[in-house]
């Protein structure tokens, strides 16, 4: 969806567009005017639509006196959060830069009810990033603030990973497939961070797996992994 602009881009857009099985979607999101709309009574109209009543109050009250970027965090990460709304859908936004990279042109944001759209769109934003950074996409984000959840994840470096699955699946044995399914949601690792990572592990014996030997350079979706 391309509202050019904002008039007319409601929640309950998005949720008649979501509404069918198999839908998804992506749409256009003018960050510049809407940040400037959020403090513009001459347009309140179109701003509670968008984010909602109470949570068009609640950002109006946070982004006054803060700086232009942690500005942006908060905006997207009240869109995402809302919505994701009470039915826990899958939201990407993918950040767009102007010509000198120093401020943000616009946003895609792509909005799911299932893993398998999450995934595709997440693949696809992944080959688009202009940075990957040891093969992380950077999804076009600055360092955010852990205040904003969402967008800090976004923005952890691949080093973290190892850690985090060492303390997230601490005495347990799963698939591959299956801790990469739970775990990538909200941050910006793809399928390929999570075997480079279980594959160094592997070799540094801080995992076990079944099979125990795997071929040199693989790590396949049905391998059994075991935390210690």
């Amino acid at each position: 969806m391309d509202p050019w602009g904002y008039k007319g881009l409601s929640l309950r857009l998005v949720e008649s567009v979501l509404k069918d099985w198999g839908c998804d979607c992506i749409f256009f999101f003018n960050y510049n005017r809407i940040s400037m709309g959020l403090t513009n009574d001459l347009v309140k109209e179109h701003m509670d639509a968008l984010f909602g009543e109470n949570c068009a109050a609640t950002l109006r009250a946070e982004i006054q006196n803060v700086g232009t970027s942690e500005r942006e965090l908060i905006i997207i990460e009240e869109l995402c959060q809302t919505l994701k709304g009470k039915e826990n859908r899958f939201v990407l936004p993918f950040r767009f830069r102007n010509n000198s990279g120093m401020r943000t042109s616009h946003h895609l944001i792509f909005v799911s009810k299932h893993f398998k759209g999450y995934e595709i769109m997440k693949e696809i934003m992944a080959k688009e990033s202009s940075e990957n950074i040891q093969g992380v996409p950077s999804f076009e984000y600055s360092p955010a603030a852990q205040r904003q959840p969402l967008l800090f994840e976004l923005s952890r470096p691949i080093e973290d990973l190892e850690k985090m699955l060492i303390d997230d699946y601490k005495g347990k044995t799963l698939k591959m497939e299956d801790i990469y399914c739970e775990h990538n949601v909200g941050r910006r690792y793809i399928k390929r961070n999570y075997k480079t990572v279980l594959k160094k592990m592997k070799e540094e014996g801080k995992i076990t797996t079944n099979p125990i030997d795997l071929r040199p350079g693989t790590f396949g979706d049905n391998v059994m992994v075991s935390f210690p």
